[in-house]
């Protein structure tokens, strides 16, 4: 049996076994570098996810939530959360869809007062962009699209349970006790 790896010494750079962690906290710089951009323009509070929606509603017209998520190349669930918040902003509308699972997003008119200033500080922060990445040895987004590519190849679920398979240690599911970690209990109907 192999013997785990070490744990990194306080105050290390971490290697991979941070890699979800550290990779939040980068995209949270990120997003707080913008979002301050953001109030410096006089839009404290809006967030930076919200600005590829507005973008794609005054471009395109109403959308799904499902055709906004492909279009700015989310998941559905974190397109919908966006558009919920953006709803509550009073930044877009939602009204039924072709069916009752489908719901149609449109851009309010703040929203569309707002596109000027958006596109100039997405042109901005895409010029930022690319000044950080030059200062990288190797593009970030080109860095982002190749694992993204590598875990559709290979889920890293897959992955752990295959490294997992080669230490011959295959952990038994813990048995679920009422606590914080468990699922809520099901309740059932008569």
């Amino acid at each position: 049996m192999t013997p785990p790896p070490p744990t990194p010494p306080v105050g290390s750079t971490p290697g991979p076994e941070l890699l979800g962690t550290r990779l939040r906290h980068l995209l949270d710089v990120l997003d707080a570098g913008v979002g301050a951009a953001y109030a410096d323009l006089g839009l404290a509070g809006f967030r930076p996810r919200y600005t590829p929606v507005v973008r794609v509603l005054t471009a395109h017209g109403p959308a799904s939530i499902r055709d906004l998520a492909a279009a700015i190349g989310v998941t559905h669930s974190a397109a919908s959360q966006t558009v919920a918040h953006m709803a509550k902003a009073g930044l877009v509308t939602l009204s039924p869809g072709a069916d009752a699972r489908q719901r149609i997003v449109t851009a309010t008119p703040e929203a569309e007062r707002l596109l000027p200033v958006l596109d100039a500080e997405w042109t901005a922060t895409t010029a930022a962009a690319r000044a950080l990445e030059a200062e990288l040895p190797y593009p970030l987004s080109r860095l982002i699209d190749e694992a993204l590519t590598a875990l559709d190849r290979h889920p890293m679920r897959d992955r752990i349970a295959d490294a997992m398979a080669a230490r011959e240690e295959q952990p038994r599911p813990l048995a679920r006790e009422p606590g914080p970690l468990s699922a809520p209990a099901r309740t059932t109907r008569p």
